[in-house]
């Protein structure tokens, strides 16, 4: 998996024969600065050569063959061993408006390169059927998390934040609820140059605007009711812009970008997530200090803990869903998204790519 916060790619090791699922080993590959430039020229409109398309994505495929490498080597598992590889692939463009989606990828590649079947192109057989074609993991945290007693939520903060919620005896829902690192990257990246404000240390320095939160929490996308998925087509330095004061400290607005993931988040639980008992916190925002404390401090008694606590490390858990999704795909076992993507009805996601 690589995500919408640009940072590498993930692989999870994963085995499906027992009775729950066990990650036997985790890998991780950093983007080198180049390739993160190229995709972020090519997630911006009107700057997507073809050429470096194909060319980012021979990087990636590389990439990608690398992470697997070394799961492999990490779990001490023979190649001969794995069912497939799931490979998401990089999005660069998500319109589901228009009907469209684009996630750079080349599995029969990455299959030449690795010597093992991929499973690609998850997300276009749902907006084939009439749905967003995302978010895709609340199935696998419906079944990895749900509780029979308990009201969970678990959200994503990757580059855009999703929630899924799982209601005790209730229907699961899932949904993008909004930004989630790509403001708070983009911000630092402009004026820290880094690729993120670690530990939220910048953020903590800075005092909110609280005028210019409101007008962030303005934004129409938040008040859609699910399903919905979104990305950085909307959520850019220059949708900020627009919004800005015409004096500020840039530390007072990474600190109130902060504020405004945790109140996007908070708000979307409380809207369409009811009498939530707990909330449990994945992706590369768990590990921001700064944007959890926000988070918790808006949960009042509900309590807010990381994947961690259920047996699944906050930086494994996407990768191993698309594990999962690919296990599903080569099972030929349809998934139900219906009251997540809105499509019209149970399908079986992905395309084989065979070894």
């Amino acid at each position: 998996m690589s995500g919408t916060s640009l940072d590498g790619a993930d692989a999870a090791l994963v085995d499906f024969s027992g009775a729950t699922a066990r990650t036997l080993a985790f890998a991780s590959v950093p983007f080198g600065t180049e390739l993160r430039e190229r995709i972020l020229q090519l997630c911006e409109p009107g700057s997507d050569p073809i050429d470096l398309a194909a060319r980012v994505t021979h990087e990636l495929s590389a990439l990608y063959a690398n992470a697997v490498e070394g799961a492999l080597a990490a779990g001490g598992v023979a190649r001969s061993s794995i069912g497939a590889i799931g490979c998401h692939g990089q999005t660069v463009r998500h319109r589901p408006d228009l009907g469209y989606t684009v996630q750079l990828n080349d599995p029969a590649r990455l299959a030449e390169l690795t010597g093992i079947a991929v499973v690609a192109d998850f997300r276009r057989r749902d907006m084939a059927a009439g749905g967003q074609g995302a978010p895709l993991v609340p199935a696998f945290h419906e079944s990895m998390f749900r509780h029979p007693q308990r009201s969970r939520a678990v959200v994503n903060i990757g580059g855009i934040s999703n929630v899924t919620w799982l209601p005790a005896g209730g229907r699961t829902l899932g949904f993008d609820c909004g930004p989630g690192n790509v403001l708070l990257d983009g911000w630092t990246r402009r004026h820290l140059g880094r690729h993120f404000d670690e530990g939220g240390r910048w953020a903590a320095q800075g005092h909110t605007d609280e005028g210019l939160l409101g007008r962030l929490m303005s934004e129409p996308f938040l008040d859609v009711p699910p399903p919905k998925s979104t990305g950085r087509e909307l959520f850019r330095l220059e949708w900020l812009e627009q919004r800005l004061p015409q004096r500020y400290a840039p530390a007072d607005i990474q600190a109130t970008l902060a504020d405004f993931t945790a109140r996007s988040i908070m708000d979307a639980l409380d809207r369409f997530c009811p009498a939530t008992d707990e909330i449990y916190l994945a992706g590369g925002g768990a590990r921001n200090p700064a944007l959890v404390d926000r988070i918790s401090n808006l949960a009042g008694d509900r309590p807010v803990e990381p994947t961690d606590t259920l047996g699944v490390p906050t930086t494994h858990v996407e990768s191993m869903a698309f594990a999962w999704l690919a296990m599903k795909c080569v099972r030929r076992e349809p998934i139900d998204l219906t009251a997540i993507t809105g499509a019209r009805g149970p399908r079986i996601l992905g395309a084989v790519y065979p070894a």
